[in-house]
C-alpha cells in the first residue's frame, strides 16, 4: 500500500496555489484554519470553507496541521477549561466533516527555533541552521534572559560573547528576527519583551509538570477525538532539547513511550517527523519507526546534517543523516499490515517537509522559510522514487 502523498498549504494566503500542488503530483492537502486565533473554535462554517476551496482543485484535505494548543492549557492555567472545551469542540467540528488526522505540538512558547534562515547550501540553493553558538548569545546578550548564565557553561558563555562581539547591527537585528520568527502561515510573532513575559509564565513549570499537563491534555481530548473518528500526531520538539530555559517533552523515544501510554488507543499517535528527531545523534530514527509504527499517524520526511554540538543543517531529502531509506522501509511494511489487519487505520499521510528555496521560486514574494515550491517538489519527487523501489523489492 503506497503513502497518501500530501503537501503543506498555508491556505489563501500561500504564495504558492492549489493548481501549483496539484501539479507536483500531491493528492493531498495538509493545512490549518491560522486566521482563526489560538484557542478559538473552528467552526463547521470555516470548515467547509477550506475543504471546499481545496476540493474544488480536485485534492482532498487529508490533515489539519496544526490544531494549535493554547499556551494556557500547556500551563493548566487561566482560560484553561474554556480552551479546552474549544479544542474538542473543534476536533467534533473536523470529524463532522471527515478531516480525520489532526497534527499538534506540546513546545512551549515557541514552535521552532533557527539561527539562520538564509543559508547557501553546496548547490547554491538556500536552506536553515541551527547552531548553539548564536543561539546562546541571542539569549545572554540579546533577550538578556534573568538565570540565563546557568544554563551554558563557562567555554559556551565565552564563545557566545565572541560571536556577539564580532556582530554588527545589522547581523544583531537579523540573529533577532531569525529566532523570533512567526509562525508558518499565522504571522504571529513575539517581539522581545513579549519573549520575555511568555518565559516568565512558565517560571514555575519544569519537565516533569509540562509532561504531566500534556498526560491531562490527553485524558481530556483523546476520548473526544476517539468519538469523532479523529486521530491525533503529536508533534515532536524542534530542536529535541531544553531552549530558554524551557522545558521539551517530546523529544525521545522515551517521552513518546510515555505519551502513547497514557491513552493507550491508535487515536493518540505521533507525528513521526525525521527532521525534528533526527537532530539528536540520540534519537534512533528507523528504530523508533519500527517501535512506534502502529501508532504513527502522520509522516513528515526531511533530513538533517548534524554534528556532536548540537548544530544542524536542514539536508537534501535523501542525504544527510537520517537513514530515511530505513524509515520508509519500516512505515511501509506497517502500512501493509494495516491494510491487512486493521483497514479501518490503514491511513499513514506522508508530505515532504521542507525544502531548499532553489532559483525558481527565488522572486516568489513571501515564501516561509522551508515552504519553496521547487524545494519541497523536489523532495516529493525523490521520496516517491525511493517508495516505489521499496515496494516493489518488498512486492508489498
Amino acid at each position: 500500500m503506497a503513502f497518501e502523498q500530501t503537501w503543506r498549504w498555508f491556505g489563501p494566503d500561500d504564495p504558492i496555489s492549489l493548481k501549483e500542488i496539484k501539479q507536483t503530483g500531491a493528492t493531498g492537502i495538509v493545512t490549518a484554519l491560522h486566521h482563526i486565533p489560538v484557542g478559538n473554535v473552528w467552526t463547521v462554517d470555516e470548515i467547509r470553507k477550506r475543504k471546499d476551496a481545496i476540493e474544488s482543485e480536485g485534492l482532498v484535505w487529508s490533515v489539519a496541521e496544526s490544531l494549535p494548543v493554547h499556551e494556557d492549557i500547556k500551563r493548566r492555567t487561566d482560560r484553561c477549561e474554556e480552551f479546552i472545551e474549544n479544542y474538542t469542540a473543534s476536533l467534533r467540528n473536523l470529524g463532522t466533516l471527515g478531516i480525520d488526522t489532526v497534527c499538534y505540538n506540546f513546545m512551549p512558547v515557541l514552535d521552532w527555533s533557527r539561527t539562520d534562515l538564509e543559508v547557501e547550501f553546496e548547490d547554491g540553493s538556500v536552506t536553515t541552521r541551527f547552531e548553539q553558538k548564536p543561539f546562546v548569545a541571542f539569549d545572554l546578550f540579546l533577550l538578556r534572559r534573568p538565570g540565563a548564565e546557568a544554563s551554558y557553561s563557562e567555554e559556551q558563555r565565552r564563545e557566545a560573547q565572541a560571536l556577539f562581539d564580532g556582530l554588527d547591527e545589522q547581523g544583531r537585528d537579523r540573529l533577532v528576527k531569525t529566532v523570533l520568527l512567526g509562525f508558518p502561515g499565522s504571522g504571529e510573532t513575539y517581539t522581545l519583551d513579549g519573549l520575555r513575559a511568555a518565559l516568565l509564565s512558565y517560571e514555575r513549570i519544569d519537565g516533569e509538570r509540562l509532561r504531566e499537563n500534556l498526560r491531562d491534555f490527553l485524558r481530556e481530548v483523546i476520548p473526544v477525538a476517539i468519538a469523532s473518528g479523529v486521530r491525533m500526531a503529536i508533534h515532536p520538539d524542534d530542536p529535541p532539547w531544553p531552549l530558554l530555559g524551557l522545558p521539551r517533552v517530546v523529544s525521545d523515544a522515551h517521552d513518546v513511550e510515555r505519551i502513547l501510554a497514557t491513552v493507550d488507543d491508535p487515536a493518540n499517535g505521533i507525528t513521526l517527523c525525521t527532521g525534528s528527531f533526527g537532530a539528536s545523534a540520540g534519537n534512533d530514527l528507523v528504530g523508533m519507526a519500527e517501535r512506534f509504527a502502529q501508532r504513527v499517524n502522520f509522516v513528515h520526511l526531511r533530513n538533517i546534517t548534524r554534528d556532536d554540538a548540537g548544530n544542524f543543517i536542514e539536508a537534501n531529502h535523501l542525504d544527510g543523516d537520517v537513514d530515511i531509506y530505513g524509515v520508509m522501509k519500516a512505515l511501509l511494511v506497517e502500512q501493509n499490515r494495516r491494510a491487512v489487519e486493521e483497514p479501518r487505520n490503514r491511513r499513514m499521510p506522508m508530505r515532504p517537509d521542507h525544502g531548499h528555496l532553489m532559483l525558481a521560486d527565488r522572486n516568489r514574494p513571501n515564501i516561509y522559510p522551508g515552504y519553496s515550491l521547487f524545494g519541497r517538489m523536489r523532495g516529493l519527487a525523490e521520496l516517491r522514487g525511493m517508495e516505489l523501489g521499496i515496494r516493489r523489492a518488498l512486492e508489498l
